[in-house]
């Protein structure tokens, strides 16, 4: 019998991350995630998936973020009732992400619906707060290291990969065949995170290539934010700061918290953390001690650093505090949340300052801004760009195009193939060839859709 992988997800494109591995009538998948940036790909997530979902026997996350686990509510809406596997932190994430992330469909469906800018009557969300909690009842939590069943004669382990909390690279073994997917892969110098872990031997890799055509700089996040933030607070703007709510967000108040301890920034200088999803999230490091670089003094310096907003008033009271301040709000690539009302007063004055943490992926508000764009489109109106806009280069969570192959390198034999997904076209091509140069491997691209035997 045939090992087969079909790609629906994250080939071709970052977003959407979902691998179906089929063997002698079963199947599962490797993650679960959204789509995300152009609203081609966007479209996609009303698309029904090739295959019907009570007929996958079990879903295996790599890790919480929504382009990998976004889509598990509208899956499991839609008949799958099998049982999803995860480590301990990934399922509190999820516990954190899923159900934020419903709220902020049905609260933007809701939105569009008042002002009428929506081409949708009535604009509906993908799926509601609801749907994921009853989503998060299927997940099963294993530790990293640890081999489990998740379906009869499959075999599966999670392994460290860096990245966010409970982030795990993942080794199948089905049908005589090992099948090795990175997941996302983190740094091994991350200010947070610990380093990726050493992959097992496997027969084929899937390898994401996020950053698969670029060099991270040799200069830290210190370096990069404090003397941007202070010069924005010099000239008594506001620095509005979308960011990750998971691992990116907690990377930052990480170094605030250093900067001010160090006087590198004033310590009157103040500091919102304005997403809920971002809070709960930071509170997980306190619990998942030894699981990341920081010691318990330095998770209470991070959480103590800012001003927690949870509530819809505490945030819309952030605008009536004048003088210099930082935001620190959701999304990352400002697709959605809180942080698109925070864009919307801030961008217009030259005193203020927009910082981008991180990937952007293309179609985003967020790389648009990083492009340069003179206009931003929300909530039906174009607004005039005239706040600086800075783009860190230092505060990235994922491995760069070296350390991508370095983690490659450091397989114990080479496998008969690598697929490169994860990627914009560019960078996945180009890590393909640097694959296929330096390890003398065979590497490819797969297409959106195409099934590959492995």
């Amino acid at each position: 019998m045939t090992v087969s992988i079909r790609f629906l997800g994250a080939a071709g494109t970052v977003t959407g991350s979902k691998y179906l591995v089929e063997h002698d009538g079963q199947s599962l998948l490797i993650d679960c995630g959204l789509f995300q940036g152009y609203k081609q790909l966007r479209l996609r997530n009303r698309d029904p998936l090739p295959v019907l979902p009570n007929n996958i026997g079990a879903v295996l996350l790599t890790h919480a973020h929504l382009d990998h686990s976004g889509y598990l509510p509208l899956l499991a809406k839609e008949g799958f009732r099998g049982t999803v596997w995860a480590t301990p932190a990934t399922r509190d994430l999820a516990q954190i992400l899923l159900p934020d992330s419903g709220h902020i469909q049905e609260a933007d469906a809701d939105f569009a619906n008042r002002h009428g800018f929506s081409k949708h009557a009535p604009a509906l969300p993908l799926y509601t707060e609801d749907d994921a909690m009853r989503s998060l009842k299927l997940i099963r939590t294993v530790p990293m290291d640890q081999t489990f069943e998740p379906l009869p004669g499959w075999q599966a382990r999670f392994y460290g990969a860096g990245h966010i909390l409970g982030a795990a690279s993942i080794l199948l073994a089905v049908g005589g065949r090992r099948i090795l997917f990175s997941g996302d892969l983190g740094r091994p110098d991350d200010v947070l995170m610990l380093a990726p872990e050493k992959p097992p031997a496997a027969d084929t890799v899937v390898c994401e290539s996020t950053y698969g055509d670029r060099e991270h700089p040799d200069e830290d996040v210190f370096a990069e934010l404090g003397p941007a933030l202070k010069r924005c607070a010099a000239r008594g703007g506001t620095a509005v700061v979308p960011a990750f709510a998971v691992g990116r967000a907690q990377a930052l108040l990480h170094a605030i918290a250093q900067l001010k301890s160090q006087d590198d920034l004033p310590h009157s200088l103040p500091i919102y953390l304005d997403s809920p999803m971002a809070i709960n999230s930071t509170g997980l490091f306190a619990r998942h001690i030894g699981e990341h670089r920081l010691n318990a003094t330095q998770c209470h310096a991070m959480e103590a650093v800012a001003k927690m907003t949870r509530t819809t008033d505490e945030s819309k009271a952030i605008a009536l505090q004048h003088g210099p301040k930082v935001i620190l709000s959701a999304s990352g690539m400002a697709t959605g949340g809180r942080v698109l009302h925070h864009l919307a007063k801030y961008l217009g004055d030259h005193r203020n300052m927009v910082i981008l943490s991180g990937y952007q992926a293309p179609g985003t508000r967020g790389a648009s801004l990083a492009a340069g764009a003179t206009h931003l489109r929300m909530h039906g109106q174009d607004l005039t760009v005239r706040a600086e806009i800075v783009q860190l280069t230092a505060a990235s969570a994922h491995a760069d195009a070296s350390q991508l192959i370095d983690w490659l390198r450091s397989l114990s034999a080479p496998p008969q193939r690598v697929f490169v997904t994860h990627g914009d076209p560019a960078a996945s091509d180009a890590l393909r060839q640097r694959i296929e140069h330096e390890l003398k491997w065979s590497a490819l691209v797969p297409e959106h859709g195409s099934t590959w035997r492995v």
